[in-house]
């Protein structure tokens, strides 16, 4: 506008996985549903934040014991290695493929993190990511929970319509005073 246009126009440019994102099931193979793809509702409604930060390496079933009261469809995990301060974690708590199949044998629709992965940093089969969308399940990444005290909440984190993209950026707000 300095230079005499009626508005400003910005430009985007950059990987979806970076931020808060959802992950779509593309992004881990070929020929799976892209971004545009992902149902809302996954994204929406009650949700648990449970803090796993000190655990270290893999989270089992039997770690979530005592953490999780009750059932959960949409589980946020606080591992307190987030990228939200703008430093990459050199590790993160990650669920292990086990723990996992159990949640998803418990209901759960959707796994958050505030870690940059749902898999551990150095895993190449990324077999976590494959269980979840194997049981049509859906996954956010990169959360900022800093400020974000376990309990139940209300999720609102509609992932953009984004046309044949691995992983779609969000906008995640929890709102205090879900169902409890």
């Amino acid at each position: 506008m300095s230079q005499g246009a009626t508005v400003n126009v910005s430009a985007v440019a950059g990987s979806p996985h970076v931020g808060t994102h959802a992950d779509a099931p593309l992004h881990v193979k070929d020929g799976w549903p892209g971004a545009h793809e992902l149902p809302l509702d996954a994204f929406c409604g009650p949700a648990t934040v449970i803090d796993v930060s000190d655990i270290s390496g893999e989270i089992t079933m039997d770690a979530l014991t005592g953490r999780l009261d009750g059932a959960a469809t949409r589980l946020l995990l606080r591992t307190g290695r987030c990228i939200a301060a703008g430093v990459f974690p050199t590790d993160w708590p990650a669920l292990t493929e086990s723990c996992a199949r159990d949640l998803l044998g418990g209901g759960v629709r959707l796994i958050g993190t505030d870690a940059p992965s749902v898999d551990l940093r150095e895993s190449k089969s990324l077999s976590v990511h494959h269980m979840l969308f194997s049981g049509q399940a859906y996954i956010l990444e990169n959360l900022d929970l800093r400020r974000i005290a376990p309990g139940r909440y209300e999720l609102f984190a509609f992932p953009q319509k984004l046309m044949g993209l691995d992983a779609a950026p969000v906008r995640a707000v929890l709102r205090d005073g879900a169902e409890r």
